[in-house]
């Protein structure tokens, strides 16, 4: 990769974060697209087809002998020196990467070691009309930002948006849970709804019947939680230990959704399934 690319120059890309189970992608149809409208959102035209990109993902996964593996899918803008105005004539660059993952499902192991330690962080989503908080681009220093304010066990950072409501983790969506159900910050707030946000709330709904509720929160609604949990494509369900220092922990809600979650990738990926979606 050269050092002119405009990825490592100026975080000028999109990626997908991904978990394979078995030798085929979780969700790979909804990871795809949301890796296409965040090229839409910064204006990526790479001309690169999904069958393409899919094969290269199956073939990074055979390569290196990996069925269950966190993959990630990188498109940047490739290399144009010179300037930090954008080009129109893309050459992209597209790296897989791969690494191993335990076996998921009924039968598998956490990718976590242990509950997760929630911690506010004073670092802000930016607003919409800054960045586009639904596009998943190589600019993470908003995250790695609150991840740096994480002082002693904590190993995952709350942030909320300007105006002060509940947004996300740095790298999770956050759900909680009270006497009125299941919650989690709405989709058209300054965050980025994860895909296993969605299976989540459609497990609850479909599956646990158990109440979903999305909307505008507080930091109190959190810390105030009987459970809490985090989603995102390598934790799955993670339950949080504590909120600022407060216990919550996890609950039956959280090991219901686990569970469901789990049966779902079982029945997708180890259970002869089709896995398309």
């Amino acid at each position: 990769m050269s050092v002119d690319d405009r990825g490592f120059q100026y975080g000028d890309g999109v990626f997908e974060t991904m978990r394979a189970y078995g030798g085929r992608v979780f969700a790979r149809d909804a990871h795809l697209d949301r890796l296409a409208r965040s090229a839409d959102a910064i204006g990526l035209e790479h001309g690169l087809a999904r069958d393409d990109l899919l094969e290269r993902v199956q073939d990074t996964l055979a390569a290196n002998d990996l069925a269950d593996a966190y993959v990630k899918l990188s498109i940047t803008r490739g290399s144009q020196p010179g300037t930090v105005t954008p080009r129109p004539d893309v050459d992209p660059t597209v790296v897989v990467y791969a690494k191993p993952l335990p076996r998921g499902g009924l039968d598998g192991e956490r990718a976590f070691d242990g509950p997760a330690v929630l911690q506010t962080s004073k670092t802000r989503k930016p607003p919409a009309n800054a960045l586009p908080p639904g596009a998943k681009t190589h600019n993470y220093l908003n995250s790695i930002l609150a991840r740096n304010e994480l002082v002693a066990d904590a190993d995952e950072a709350l942030l909320r948006d300007q105006a002060g409501r509940v947004a996300e983790g740095a790298t999770s969506n956050v759900f909680w849970v009270n006497d009125d159900g299941l919650h989690t910050p709405a989709a058209d707030l300054d965050l980025l709804p994860g895909i296993t946000r969605s299976f989540v709330l459609d497990l609850a709904r479909e599956r646990g019947g158990v109440p979903v509720n999305t909307g505008e929160y507080g930091l109190e609604a959190v810390r105030n939680a009987d459970e809490c949990f985090l989603t995102n494509s390598t934790w799955e369900v993670r339950p949080v230990a504590t909120v600022d220092g407060i216990d919550v922990g996890g609950g039956p809600v959280t090991d219901l959704l686990s569970r469901l979650f789990d049966r779902l990738v079982e029945e997708r990926h180890y259970g002869g399934i089709d896995g398309s979606d």
